[in-house]
């Protein structure tokens, strides 16, 4: 045991929860070492980053021709195979702090949805950004072990777990997942929804950025104990000169409205597919919620309304996914089973 702890300390594998809206990086023996927003800013003449995270988002609708904002990854996969690369190549050299000569062992979170070719895309991005050996896992598995949920045993665990770009719903059990269903409807389209209700309503044009913290600050899928209000800065449709106006949670909620119905109408899917003894054992444990996603206000109590089953958002929902495939990376050989295998193995 002293042996197996000396040389983790001295490991450089880690885990990557490789999402639309956050990229977290788990080191081996260590824990989560990066959490940042998968965004990356280029030069538009050479190709080169000038910056990888938080500081590349500041830069989003504020940036000149000269520089170009990248989001690579869209519906939870990735869109620009080559940015991709590149930002994974930064994050796992910062995660390193010092380069190794032993290149690092890599599990990449993905939606359980994803095609074949899609996990080609993200094993060779990993590759080709510095890992010697890339191992996938689907990001519902990887939460529920996050949220320490039995899924070894002979037990439903149903997990819903809302990203910026999909949500993710499955029934794992015995390792594996018996019954999903994988949306491409995350935290990204309740943004774009405010964006489009603020112009259709409140004649305002609003950034993305600034959609997200309305959402974040006062968005909700049911009524709140006390109404929430704040002022909103942005262009007016008509005039075209910035302004300044009121918005209510009750408004945002409103705008919210068709992207929830989606999420519970794939919840209600996925109970028409699960076996009877699942659902019983569901019935009893409930739906665990992670991703953040599951912050918003209210959204447990929605869903507990519809579905009339306990619904528990997990205390830490943005790091359940990277912290569960952390435990994977800890101990390889007792997941071995989740890992997603190759189309050739």
């Amino acid at each position: 045991m002293f042996f197996k702890n000396f040389f983790g300390m001295f490991s450089n594998d880690i885990a990557i929860d490789l999402g639309t809206a956050n990229t977290l990086v788990y080191k081996k023996g260590i824990g989560i070492v990066i959490d940042e927003p998968s965004v990356v800013a280029l030069k538009n003449d050479t190709k080169k980053i000038i910056d990888v995270g938080e500081n590349a988002k500041k830069m989003i609708g504020k940036n000149p021709v000269e520089v170009r904002v990248i989001r690579p990854l869209k519906d939870g996969v990735i869109a620009d195979f080559q940015v991709t690369e590149l930002m994974l190549r930064d994050l796992i050299l910062r995660a390193q702090k010092k380069r190794l000569l032993l290149k690092p062992r890599v599990i990449v979170c993905v939606p359980s949805g994803i095609t074949e070719v899609e996990k080609r895309a993200v094993r060779d991005s990993a590759l080709h950004a510095g890992a010697r050996e890339v191992h996938l896992v689907a990001e519902p598995v990887a939460a529920a072990i996050g949220a320490n949920l039995p899924i070894e045993q002979a037990f439903g665990n149903l997990v819903m777990d809302i990203g910026g770009g999909t949500t993710e719903i499955a029934v794992i059990s015995l390792f594996h997942i018996v019954v999903h269903s994988s949306i491409r409807i995350g935290g990204d389209n309740m943004d774009l929804a405010i964006i489009n209700y603020l112009k259709k309503k409140n004649n305002i044009f609003v950034g993305i950025q600034t959609a997200e913290e309305i959402k974040k600050t006062i968005g909700s899928a049911y009524p709140l104990k006390e109404e929430l209000k704040i002022d909103v800065r942005g262009r007016d449709i008509i005039t075209g000169y910035p302004i300044t106006v009121s918005i209510t949670s009750e408004q945002i909620r409103e705008a919210l409205e068709e992207t929830i119905d989606s999420m519970i109408d794939a919840v209600k899917r996925l109970f028409e597919k699960t076996a009877p003894e699942l659902s019983a054992d569901i019935a009893e444990r409930g739906v665990i919620l992670t991703g953040g996603g599951a912050l918003l206000k209210g959204l447990d109590r929605r869903l507990r309304d519809v579905i009339d089953l306990p619904v528990h958002v997990m205390s830490e929902p943005l790091t359940c996914v990277v912290k569960g495939s952390g435990k994977i990376l800890d101990d390889i050989t007792k997941y071995k089973q989740v890992l997603l295998k190759k189309i050739d193995d």
